[in-house]
């Protein structure tokens, strides 16, 4: 219930704002007053009757509050002593009188003063009421002992006061909460209310001591625990001083641990403490203990019983091949066929947990041989470890120099081991093709035995002189040609082959992989730069010519390079790459590209041809002229082909009835075959059946069809026999505009390498004699 002071009993106080130090009735505190409103007031209060209104800010960071910054309640209190600091502000002693609440301000120029009423709280002390008292009682205690601070007058006060509602009071004051919260508790008016708020709050508060507490207990228990640690070293220092223990002791049992965390096999563990115990018997002096020392640190750091877990999830495997690398679709086959064969051998807990066999990727540079490699080991979730074998000519970069040498150190696959920290790491083998000999030995030689399953698993190194286990070890093996890989060694190796990529292929490697990495690289988003598909096979065709991508990406780089240029130089923000943009990059074109002829030409037929850089089309030219019956051979051919110029006349040389010739034709005309681009070399059996084409046109005067183009061997009978080549060759056709394709009929089984869309636009005619090609190639008179 509340109720207005009489109207002979003085209503109207100077009212001071304070921050957070509101006082409750019944409880005394000491405030500062350091703002001169409130200055004024306490100075104001002080030459009446020594009693202010004390009301709480709403905001308590407001340096200068007005009255509607104020809360309504507050405290009337009076002013019990008071003393003047250096600069103005007054401390004053503050004893609380009564709960009041504003009714209006009737000051607010030089200080605050305002008309007030007394609110009264509404008291009913039951078993509730006294339960609760008791309750915060023994929770305020619980909290001084966990470390609470609280003013030695405020714990008298509290533990001393009988009355609930000056207990309700006390504690709000002793309470560690936010000035809102405790300006809740001045305006509640009913007892209970408020106690049961105070109970929610010491709970709080309790909490967060019990927190901190802990935290502290353990920084001290760490503290006392660093410090044991330092006076026990200290004595055990001391100890072994007075004992007379030398340091290298120390070391030598730290060695014996090392030696049994290593897990090491029996015969190396032997070898192993042999070894410490000729250190042991050695003067710390002697310079052999340096080489024991090291060898020790060698045999206790290889990973004997470390092993990746072999989880082989070929679905994921599958995956991880497919977002790494476009195309390889037989390559990426045999990969998981391998995989499944090591988790077959898994799930039936085969002992011989052997590879089958040694990988040997061969194929171009650029090709995807290494990082594949690393897409294997990723698949796997095994260690990578790649070690280069080009240019190696010394037998000791393999199997390690003997201990007796200074400087001596384990083979190149040992450290390899070392570095992966585990057994059974991928380890790959790269340019195995380029592995040199001399007087210090064969290297290749030596890798004999780490390649070979059924040896591996003692592969013996000339500085541990211990086997060591290679068995579990993935190994994969690289080479661009297979001619200089030993014959003993080749024999060890599953040779998978990797064919140049396609220029369809080159197209979504570049658009999926390359073009993401250049940007990364150059600092460029697709916001920034974009290249047309047109400009992408259009830098394909006319600026590279390779089997890999290397070239390619290169080009793609250059064109980041000039485009980041202009954009920092603010010729523009964003800059779309066509093909007419690609000479002012790149300069002019590199390399020409053949298309099919304009119109059928009486002696010249189209042939195909395979590249490391893929395939290309090839135009035969055969002149006929007057002459002895003189061969010219030109266009920088190789003996093989000229071979095939040579069988391709001779057979029309014996139907020449057949094709309507004189029996003797060839002693009153000479015959000139040239194939362009003269300054290529060119080599290979399969243009035969495009040789004899272009002559029978030639020497009959009937001009081939320019849609059409063909490969194959030609036999002096006459018969097509099977070439390689087939899906390079074909796509070459298709890119340069041809409509027919003749290929020997052994080779029918070769389409289904070729992707769809190339075999959709191109008929096929596969023959098994020459006769069957002119019908399809040679227009009739």
């Amino acid at each position: 219930m509340a109720f207005l002071l009489g109207a002979s009993e003085q209503s109207i106080y100077p009212v001071a704002a304070v921050r957070d130090g509101i006082v409750f009735p019944g409880t005394e505190n000491v405030l500062i007053f350091g703002r001169l409103k409130s200055t004024n007031a306490i100075n104001q209060a002080l030459k009446k009757d020594k009693k202010v209104v004390l009301l709480l800010q709403k905001k308590p960071d407001q340096e200068d509050p007005k009255k509607e910054d104020l809360y309504t309640v507050g405290v009337l209190a009076s002013i019990e002593k008071t003393a003047t600091g250096e600069k103005g502000e007054i401390n004053a002693l503050i004893k609380g009188l009564e709960k009041v609440k504003l009714i209006e301000f009737t000051k607010d120029k030089d200080y605050f003063e305002g008309k007030f009423e007394v609110v009264k709280d509404i008291v009913k002390i039951d078993e509730e009421t006294e339960a609760m008292v008791k309750y915060l009682s023994t929770k305020i205690k619980e909290a001084i002992n966990m470390g609470k601070a609280v003013d030695f007058v405020f714990l008298m006060n509290i533990l001393n006061v009988s009355n609930p509602q000056n207990f309700a009071n006390q504690m709000a004051v002793v309470l560690d909460i936010k000035p809102e919260e405790r300006q809740k508790l001045l305006e509640e008016n009913d007892l209970k209310n408020r106690l049961k708020k105070e109970v929610e709050y010491i709970n709080r508060e309790l909490k967060i001591l019990e927190i901190e507490h802990k935290i502290a207990s353990k920084t001290q228990k760490k503290f006392e625990q660093g410090i044991k640690e330092n006076i026990l070293r200290e004595k055990m220092r001391t100890i072994e001083e007075e004992l007379g223990e030398r340091d290298d002791q120390k070391e030598i049992r730290e060695y014996e641990e090392k030696i049994k965390k290593a897990k090491m096999p029996k015969e190396v563990e032997e070898k192993a403490l042999k070894e410490l115990k000729r250190l042991k018997q050695m003067s710390q002096f002697n310079p052999e203990t340096s080489y024991i020392r090291t060898y020790l640190d060698w045999l206790v750091e290889l990973p004997w019983s470390v092993a990746s877990p072999n989880n082989i999830d070929i679905k994921q495997a599958e995956k991880i091949l497919n977002e790494e690398h476009y195309g390889l679709k037989k390559i990426k086959e045999r990969i998981l066929e391998y995989l499944a064969v090591l988790e077959l051998r898994k799930m039936k807990k085969n002992e011989k947990n052997k590879q089958p066999t040694i990988i040997c990727f061969v194929g171009p540079p650029g090709v995807g041989k290494t990082s594949l490699g690393k897409s294997i080991a990723k698949a796997l979730g095994r260690k990578f470890v790649k070690m280069s074998l080009g240019g190696i000519r010394d037998e000791a970069e393999i199997r390690g120099h003997r201990r007796t040498y200074v400087g001596a150190l384990p083979g190149r696959i040992i450290q390899g081991i070392k570095q992966a920290g585990t057994k059974n790491p991928v380890f790959m083998l790269d340019e195995i093709d380029k592995v040199g000999r001399d007087y210090r030995g064969d290297p290749s030689a030596a890798l004999l035995e780490a390649l070979d399953p059924e040896q591996n698993q003692d592969f013996s190194d000339h500085y541990l002189e211990v086997p060591f286990d290679l068995s579990n070890v993935f190994f994969i093996t690289t080479a661009n040609i297979l001619d200089t890989i030993p014959p003993a060694l080749l024999d060890r190796l599953e040779v998978i082959h990797f064919p140049g990529y396609t220029e369809d292929e080159k197209f979504h490697i570049a658009k999926d992989h390359l073009l993401k990495k250049q940007m990364e690289i150059h600092s460029l988003s697709s916001k920034e730069i974009t290249i047309t598909d047109a400009a992408i096979r259009m830098l394909i065709r006319r600026y590279t010519r390779e089997a890999g991508v290397r070239e390619l990406d290169r080009q793609i780089g250059t064109i980041m390079r000039k485009v980041a240029r202009n954009i920092v130089e603010k010729k523009y923000q964003r800059k779309t790459v066509g093909v007419s943009d690609l000479p002012k990059f790149l300069g002019p074109y590199k390399y020409s590209s053949q298309m099919i002829e304009e119109k059928d030409t009486i002696g010249i037929s189209t042939g195909l041809a395979w590249t490391q850089a893929g395939g290309d089309i090839l135009f035969i030219e055969v002149a006929v002229m007057p002459g002895k019956g003189n061969l010219t051979l030109t266009g920088h051919l190789g003996d093989v082909m000229k071979e095939s110029c040579q069988a391709a006349l001779s057979y029309v040389r014996a139907r020449y009835d057949k094709f309507g010739l004189n029996k003797d034709f060839y002693h009153k005309v000479d015959i000139h075959v040239h194939v362009p681009e003269g300054a290529v070399p060119k080599d290979g059996p399969s243009a035969g059946l495009a040789i004899a084409t272009a002559m029978i046109s030639a020497l009959t005067k009937r001009p081939t069809y320019r849609t059409v183009a063909m490969t194959g061997e030609i036999t002096l009978r006459g018969r097509a026999l099977e070439i390689g080549g087939v899906k390079e060759k074909v796509i070459a056709a298709h890119r340069a505009g041809i409509k027919t394709v003749i290929m020997p009929k052994d080779n029918k089984k070769d389409l289904e390498d070729i992707p769809d869309y190339v075999l959709k636009d191109l008929k096929f005619v596969f023959v098994r004699h020459i006769d069957e090609v002119v019908k399809v190639a040679i227009k009739e008179k």
